[in-house]
């Protein structure tokens, strides 16, 4: 039966490990043998994955895999990709092979701006706030400068403090807004320190101000904290080539099959049903370069569904025409990255990673994470409008199933061919592989 436990986080990773497997396992040993399987024997490596977190029991692996051949504006990449889902990486491949020969991916940075904001209740005149606010604002930047001195040196910085009145919103709420340029760095900690300082500054400086009254110098300070919605930290991706460059066999015209993918791209943009798993086909390949590259995953799909709902409803986050004969499929998304600073400099996989992708830039990365997204949305859109999600995925998703019956190499050989002139199902793949056996 599950207890609590006091002093939890004092233990040492042996003793949390006997408390877990001998509250809450049937079988304590084997729970624990499951647990060391996964710690590396490397133990300088186990430590450091071990520090990474808190209450550290042990790795939780992730395959990490790669899909070559991505033209990126005349450049060729392989792009590692850390996922568990089937058929992602092999898609992301697929529609890197075909634009390869048809210009590749075309990319651009349209701004990097970040955004960190202070939240805080005044009571009081607006007026008289906004005349503080005028008087305190390069006093609220020369407070920093002990922070933000090695990132000017570098180009970066604080781009400007703007004062918000919410209280329409929120009776009495208001804000300081801060954009920011932090370069290759994330900057979720430079950003968040420059915020904490403003605010101490800001609600001191009140105490002093002449034109106050009592209360109105009494700001109280909510919260200060970096915001993962980055409207203005925008790159956009795109393909494009003739339509006839479209028809890979005789299955379906080049034209034939421009029209329904923009028709599928169209209702993407106005169902939201349909858009939801639309976008997500895009994170699949997003999420998995970012995770690959020890960037914030969570930070990157938050910013993205919001900004694919930045018109009031959600939709689409691609879009696709024709015109002129010519096929143009493209995206702007919002991704705030880095290549310096947490785990990029820490964990061996992610600097193998990165130095995979040529040791690139924030803003290289950017381009480089948008494109594997719109590989994957191109290749699921493809596969949709044609033959159909299922054939491919299911395919893809056969070795998962047998392993799921414990398949030694040769059932895995014999029905890998087989299933190469039939549907995969679970449920066809359960009687094949039962077949099988009884055969053998």
């Amino acid at each position: 039966m599950s207890k609590s436990i006091s002093g939890f986080s004092k233990l040492s990773k042996s003793k949390k490990i006997d408390w877990i497997v001998n509250t809450y396992f049937s079988n304590a040993e084997d729970a624990k043998r499951v647990l060391k399987q996964y710690w590396s024997t490397n133990d300088k490596l186990q430590q450091l994955h071990d520090e990474f977190i808190e209450n550290t029991i042990t790795n939780y692996y992730l395959p990490l895999g790669v899909a070559p051949n991505f033209l990126i504006n005349n450049k060729l990449y392989t792009i590692p990709m850390a996922i568990e889902e089937s058929s992602v990486v092999a898609a992301a491949s697929k529609a890197a092979k075909f634009w390869l020969d048809r210009g590749g991916f075309k990319t651009t940075v349209i701004s990097t701006t970040k955004i960190g904001q202070v939240h805080f209740i005044y009571k009081g005149d607006f007026k008289k706030l906004k005349a503080f606010f005028t008087s305190v604002k390069p006093k609220l930047i020369q407070d920093t400068e002990s922070i933000t001195k090695n990132m000017q040196k570098r180009g970066g910085g604080i781009i400007d403090i703007e004062l918000r009145n919410k209280t329409e919103d929120i009776k009495d709420y208001y804000q300081l807004h801060v954009s920011f340029e932090t370069l290759d760095a994330m900057g979720a900690n430079f950003i968040n320190s420059c915020l904490e300082q403003f605010a101490k500054t800001f609600k001191n400086e009140a105490l002093a101000f002449d034109l106050f009254s009592e209360e109105e110098k009494q700001i109280d300070i909510v919260m200060s904290i970096l915001s993962n919605y980055v409207p203005n930290c925008l790159v956009r991706a795109e393909v494009s080539c003739k339509i006839e460059d479209l028809s890979q066999d005789n299955t379906i015209s080049g034209e034939a099959f421009a029209n329904k993918f923009v028709q599928a791209v169209n209702i993407a943009e106005v169902e939201p049903y349909r858009a939801v798993t639309h976008n997500k086909g895009i994170m699949n390949g997003i999420d998995a370069v970012v995770l690959a590259t020890g960037n914030d995953f969570r930070a990157v799909e938050a910013g993205v569904h919001a900004y694919a709902s930045r018109h009031g409803r959600y939709c689409s986050l691609t879009h696709a025409k024709v015109e002129n004969g010519i096929f143009t499929f493209w995206m702007e998304i919002p991704l705030a990255l880095g290549t310096i600073g947490g785990l990029t400099g820490l964990h061996p996989l992610v600097k193998l990673s990165l130095e995979l992708l040529h040791k690139p830039s924030a803003k290289e990365l950017m381009q480089i994470v948008a494109v594997a997204g719109l590989a994957q949305n191109f290749a699921a859109l493809r596969s949709l409008t044609t033959t159909g999600i299922q054939q491919g995925h299911m395919k893809m998703h056969l070795m998962n199933i047998l392993n799921q019956f414990e398949a030694n190499e040769f059932e895995k050989e014999t029905l890998t061919e087989y299933f190469k002139n039939h549907t995969v199902t679970h449920s066809a793949v359960t009687e094949a592989i039962n077949e099988l056996r009884i055969k053998n």
